[in-house]
C-alpha cells in the first residue's frame, strides 16, 4: 500500500495539468521529417520510407501531436525497430519514434523487500537491466538480452531465458489516439506468451493505444551478482545468435511445447536464401540481411518457412515480428 501511494503521488507531480486546453500546431516541440528512409531505423536495415516521421520532445509533446491529427491518419509507433519489418513501398501515414525520447528512468520507491522503478517506453531494455543492478534490485537481468525498448517489451510481453516482461509489471502508463494519458494495472490486461490485450476493448482499439512506460516491482538484490548474471546472459546471446549481421531477433513465436528454431532446422531450412535474406546458420529462428536484402526478400523467406514447416509438420508458425507498409519494388533509399 505504501508503494502505491508513492506511485500515485509521483504520477500527480509529473502530469499535473498536462492535458488541459486545446493544442495549437505551433505548440509542438518535436521534429517532423518527411519521406524518412526507414532502413536507418530498423535492425534489419532495409525497407522503404515513412511519409511522415515524428520525433516527440517528450510525453506532453506526444500528447499534443496526437491531438493535432485527423481521425483518418494512420499512426505507427516504434522504438528501436528491432522487431519490425517495413515493406519496400514504405509507410503511408505517420511513424512516431519514441526511442530516447520517452526516456525517464527512475527509482520510484524502495522498501526492505525490494523496490519499484519506472521506465519510459523509449528506454532500451538493456539500460533498465543495468539501472536495476546499480540500485541493487534483481530479477530483471534478462532485459539485457532483449534488443528493444520498454514500450515494445510491454506491448508483446517480451521475454527470454525463462522470464517475461509482465512478470514484474506493477502498473503501466498508456497514451491513446486522442492524446489521453492514463495509468492501468495488470488486472486490466489479458497477458500471455508474446501477447498482450487490454480487457474490454477490441484489437483495433488496442492498436490505437500505446504504452508510454511501466512501473516494475523488483526484488532486493546484489549489484555484483546482478552484473555477473547480465554478463553471462550477454555472453550466451553472442554465442547463440547471429549478432554480426542485421536481424530482428526471433522471427517466429515458439509453438506450444516446441521451438520454432527446431522445427525450421528439422525442415532443412537452415541456410535457406531468398535474394539477400538468409535463415541464419547459427540460429534457425533468425533471418539475417546478408548485406543487400530487400524487405520483400525477408518477407518472402518468412512465408516460405511458414509454408514448408506447415507442410512437413502440420504446425503453422506465427511471426513474432511486426510487418507494416506497402509492397514496393525492393529498392532501398540512400
Amino acid at each position: 500500500m505504501r508503494a502505491e501511494l508513492k506511485i500515485d503521488q509521483w504520477n500527480a507531480d509529473v502530469f499535473q495539468g498536462c492535458l488541459s486546453g486545446e493544442i495549437a500546431m505551433d505548440a509542438l516541440r518535436g521534429e517532423m521529417r518527411l519521406n524518412e528512409p526507414m532502413y536507418k531505423h530498423t535492425s534489419w536495415r532495409t525497407g522503404g520510407a515513412a511519409q511522415r516521421y515524428y520525433i516527440p520532445a517528450d510525453l506532453e509533446d506526444l500528447s499534443h501531436f496526437l491531438q493535432s491529427l485527423t481521425a483518418d491518419e494512420l499512426v505507427y509507433v516504434i522504438g528501436l525497430g528491432s522487431n519490425l519489418l517495413i515493406r519496400d513501398g514504405g509507410v503511408s501515414g505517420i511513424v512516431i519514434a519514441l526511442h530516447a525520447r520517452l526516456n525517464e528512468l527512475e527509482l520510484v520507491c524502495r522498501d526492505r523487500s525490494g523496490g519499484t522503478i519506472f521506465a519510459g517506453a523509449g528506454v532500451a531494455c538493456a539500460k533498465v537491466a543495468r539501472f536495476a543492478a546499480l540500485h541493487q534490485l534483481a530479477s530483471i537481468e534478462f532485459f539485457a538480452g532483449i534488443p528493444g525498448t520498454v514500450g515494445g517489451a510491454l506491448a508483446m510481453n517480451a521475454g527470454c531465458y525463462g522470464a517475461e516482461t509482465w512478470d514484474f509489471v506493477e502498473q503501466v502508463k498508456v497514451i491513446d489516439r486522442e492524446g489521453n494519458i492514463r495509468f492501468l494495472g495488470p488486472a486490466e490486461y489479458d497477458v500471455g506468451y508474446r501477447s498482450v490485450q487490454r480487457n474490454g476493448i477490441s484489437a483495433a482499439t488496442m492498436k490505437e493505444e500505446w504504452f508510454a512506460g511501466g512501473f516494475f516491482r523488483l526484488e532486493s538484490g546484489d549489484e555484483t551478482v546482478s552484473r555477473q548474471k547480465i554478463r553471462q546472459l550477454l555472453t550466451l546471446r553472442v554465442e547463440s545468435q547471429p549478432l554480426n549481421k542485421p536481424n530482428a531477433g526471433s522471427v517466429f513465436r515458439n509453438p506450444p511445447g516446441d521451438y520454432a528454431a527446431r522445427l525450421i532446422e528439422f525442415c532443412g531450412l537452415k541456410g535457406a536464401v531468398i535474394g539477400g535474406a538468409m535463415v541464419s546458420l547459427k540460429h534457425a529462428n533468425f533471418i539475417i540481411n546478408t548485406g543487400h536484402a530487400s524487405a520483400s526478400d525477408i518477407e518472402a523467406l518468412i512465408r516460405m518457412i511458414q509454408k514448408n514447416v506447415a507442410r512437413k509438420t502440420g504446425i503453422t508458425l506465427k511471426p513474432e515480428v511486426r510487418i507494416i507498409g506497402e509492397a514496393g519494388d525492393g529498392g532501398r533509399l540512400s
